[in-house]
This record gives C-alpha cells, sequence and structure tokens, in this order.
C-alpha cells in the first residue's frame, strides 16, 4: 500500500480473497506507508465506486486500515506499525461480528511483496498439528506463554509460541517479534516459519529445536558431559556471530535485550540459535544508544546502565554475551553463584580469580579430561572484557569474534566488571522491581523508571 499524489493506491494487497491475517503478512513494512513530505489529505480517500468492486471482507480491510491511518495525527511522519496492525485487527475482527472466519486451507502465502514473505497458517492447521495444544506436546512456558511441539502435513516439526491472554508480554512484542524476525535470516538465529492471527488467538510458529535451549545443558550435571570443550567454543562462536548479524550486518540494527542462555536453542547438531526476539528493539544506524522508561530484562545479564538508567545499546547485548560465555565455561550460574560469598555473582568471582592468575579453577568439572587452556584462558579473558563496568570499554560484537577467532592476537587486559563492590561491600540487590514474571527458570523483570 502507497500513498500517491491523489489515490490511495492499493498495490499486491487485494486478491481472490482477503483475510487480516494476508494483510499482517502483505503489510510488515507497514511503517513506511508515509515518507516524511507526505501527508493524508482528501485527495487521498478511497471513494465509495473506487470500493463497490471489492468484495465486502476486502471493503473491511480497507476501510479498517485507512481508519488506522487517519486516527493519526496528520503532522505524524512515521506510523507505529504495531498500534496500525493491532487496530487494523480490531477494525476487521469487529465488522466481521467477532467471527473466527479465516480465508484459505492450511497456510496462506499470500505475501508477494518487496519487504518480505511469511506465511500464515489457519487456526486448524495448527491445533492439527500440536493435537489441539495438548500437555503431551507442552514443551514448556515462557513470558510469552505456552510452547508446543508440532507437526505440519508435510511431516516438518515445529514449535508453537502461543500467546497467553494472561501473559505479561502482550500483542505489542507479538507484533514485534514477528516484524523483526521476519526480516532476519542466519545460521545462528532461530528461524521464523510463519504465524497465526485468529480471534483473540496469538502464535508464533517456528522450526523445532530438538535439543531445546543451552541451559538445559550446561546447568545440568548429567547432560553437561555431553558438550566437551570444543562443542561449547563452537556454541560460543555461534551466538558471537548471530550477535554481529544483528548488531551489524543485518538490514537492521536490533538490541535484543534479553540475551540469556535460555534463549539459546540447540539443533540436532547442538548448533545454537538466537531465540525470542519479543523485546527487541531496533535502533537507528547513527545511533550509539537509546534509553527507556520500561527496564525489561533477566537478572544476572542486564548490563549496569541498563538495569539503573534505561539506557541500552549494542554494548547491553555484550555485556550479556560475556556473561552467557562465562556460564559456559564454568557451568554455573551467574545470578546464583555463591549466595555466602561477598562477590555473589560469577562474574565476580570470575574477575576475582582473574586478578589472581587463578581462573582456570573455575572451569567446569565435566571438562576435566581436558582442553586447551590457552583457548579456555582466551575465552575467560573475552568475556570480563565484555562485562566491563563501563559500556565504552567493552569490545563491539564484531572485534569480540576477531579476539576470539585470532589465536596470536594480543588482547587487552579488562576492567572492573559491572556491579563488582567497590568498596568491599556486597554486590548491589537488583531484586527489587515494580513488576516481575517468569520466564522459564529465569526470572525475567519488568523496571518503570520515572524521568
Amino acid at each position: 500500500m502507497s500513498v500517491g499524489s491523489s489515490h490511495l493506491q492499493v498495490q499486491g494487497l487485494i486478491k481472490g480473497s482477503v483475510s487480516v491475517s494476508n494483510v499482517l503478512a502483505s503489510t510488515l513494512g507497514i511503517g513506511s506507508l508515509l515518507s516524511s513530505d507526505e501527508k493524508l489529505d482528501e485527495s487521498s480517500k478511497i471513494t465509495g465506486t473506487e470500493l463497490d468492486c471489492l468484495p465486502a471482507l476486502n471493503r473491511v480491510v480497507v476501510y479498517g486500515c485507512w481508519g488506522s491511518l487517519e486516527r493519526f495525527p496528520k503532522s505524524r511522519t512515521a506510523l507505529n506499525p504495531t498500534r496500525m496492525l493491532a487496530e487494523i485487527e480490531a477494525t476487521a475482527a469487529g465488522n466481521r461480528g467477532g467471527s473466527d472466519h479465516s480465508v484459505g486451507d492450511g497456510y496462506v502465502k499470500e505475501s508477494r511483496g518487496k519487504e518480505m514473505e511469511l506465511p500464515v497458517f489457519d487456526m486448524s492447521t495448527i491445533e492439527i498439528a500440536t493435537n489441539n495444544f495438548s500437555d503431551g506436546n507442552k514443551l514448556g512456558e515462557g513470558g510469552f506463554g505456552p510452547v508446543y511441539k508440532g507437526h505440519l502435513g508435510d511431516g516438518q516439526e515445529i514449535a508453537v509460541k502461543r500467546l497467553s491472554r494472561y501473559s505479561v508480554q502482550g500483542l505489542d512484542e507479538f507484533m514485534n517479534e514477528v516484524m523483526l524476525i521476519a526480516k532476519l535470516q542466519h545460521r545462528n538465529l532461530v528461524r521464523l516459519v510463519g504465524c497465526c492471527i485468529q480471534g483473540e488467538e496469538r502464535l508464533l510458529i517456528y522450526e523445532y529445536m530438538p535439543n531445546k535451549s543451552l541451559d538445559s545443558f550446561i546447568f545440568d550435571k548429567a547432560c553437561s558431559c555431553q558438550l566437551g570443550w570444543q562443542k561449547r567454543f563452537d556454541i560460543i562462536i555461534g551466538i558471537a556471530r548471530g550477535l554481529l548479524y544483528l548488531h551489524q550486518d543485518s538490514r537492521l540494527k536490533i538490541v535484543h535485550r534479553d540475551l540469556k542462555v535460555s534463549n539459546v536453542l540447540l539443533d540436532k547438531e547442538l548448533n545454537p540459535k538466537i531465540s525470542d526476539f519479543g523485546m527487541a528493539r531496533i535502533v537507528r544506524g547513527d545511533q550509539m544508544q537509546e534509553s527507556t522508561e520500561k527496564v525489561v530484562g533477566t537478572y544476572g545479564y542486564m548490563s549496569p546502565e541498563y538495569a539503573m538508567h534505561g539506557i541500552f545499546s549494542v554494548k547491553s547485548d555484550v555485556f550479556s554475551f560475556g556473561v552467557i560465555v562465562l556460564e559456559i565455561l564454568t557451568g554455573k550460574k551467574n545470578r546464583v553463584f555463591d549466595p555466602n560469598d561477598d562477590h555473589v555473582s560469577l562474574v565476580g568471582h570470575a574477575w576475582r580469580l582473574w586478578s589472581e592468575n587463578k581462573s582456570l579453577e573455575l572451569v567446569d568439572d565435566a571438562l576435566k579430561y581436558g582442553y586447551p587452556e590457552k583457548e579456555v584462558l582466551r575465552c575467560m579473558q573475552v568475556s570480563l572484557l565484555c562485562v566491563q563496568e563501563g559500556s565504552k570499554d567493552r569490545p563491539t560484537m564484531a572485534s569480540v569474534v576477531l579476539m576470539l577467532g585470532s589465536e596470536g592476537m594480543t588482547l587487552p587486559q579488562p576492567k572492573r566488571p559491572g556491579f563488582y563492590p567497590k568498596d568491599g561491600s556486597k554486590v548491589a540487590d537488583l531484586s527489587t522491581s515494580d513488576h516481575v514474571y517468569s520466564s522459564g527458570n529465569d526470572i525475567t523483570v519488568t523496571m518503570i523508571h520515572g524521568r
């Protein structure tokens, strides 16, 4: 859809039959509907004559889009795609009388726009695939809602994230994840197979990861022995490359904001794939950092400037990556490392041992059968560079990938890490917030900062 000089042009949207899901799939780039110098005026409206030739449902969809456009202030040059798509769905649902009608059999591939192609599934298809969302198909529960395993008619295994109506994460996060992940393609990012929006249902359909998440391996003594040093190093490199893609190599500059081991999934070859983009934010290419009044993230992984002041940047993700590397190396959780020690976090303990040249004491016992000490120490040093207190001191992910892969490269010495006590007191307690909700085995928090 675009706004022309005299008429609203409908391009590639109206086909033989259209549902709101088709509109979603066709217009995920809807934020670019208006350029900075284009304004809505009377000449841009669709006339009744132009609509008469369209089927009833098509008219609902077009009126829904246009009604949403007119509700934005005319002076505004950038539309909020999440708000607009939500209004499209609400408008169309109201005109359908609350019906769960969906056009198409199986899933629909109507999107042929320049922005993307995203299959949109019928609810009935997903119900069949997941055995009607049976408990036997349930893989787990997160902040988004329950996740189910399913099988499509062609035999493809899928993981279905079903937005809970009681979820703290709502439609905004759902739309955010759809619009972001649909534009991203990298071997170390989980692949979005499609989505479903029907009635009150909001579903994301992903490729199925048979080995679940990284935390199920490194924090389980029975499973951690399956991850030898080479596999752990490959996982570290894979996560680094996926993050580099988000920060630098993709079409969008994206800050994940909730990177943690439970959001790193493993395929059947134990290759890592970053997942869960509901909290991710796009950062303008020329902008170094942004701030928010609503801090979302997970204790133990959030950088100091983000947790305390709501300031986030790609360096916030770098901090989270550093924590993940330490957890992979040690098999221990950062947040609950040693409550009887003044240095209660794994990061603080790792820093102390590094200063005393005793870093190898932290290496996971599951690696006792041998590991290359120099390579492990290099990873330890890189991780401590990533968790430095000052965001400007932390390396970029491009530098991280280079440092991890260059054995002969001399690395800088890491400075004091974030949250490390400066006066011998215990590490600051960030366990209070205005709102806390569960995300798997981690505690993901939302904190409101006053301005």
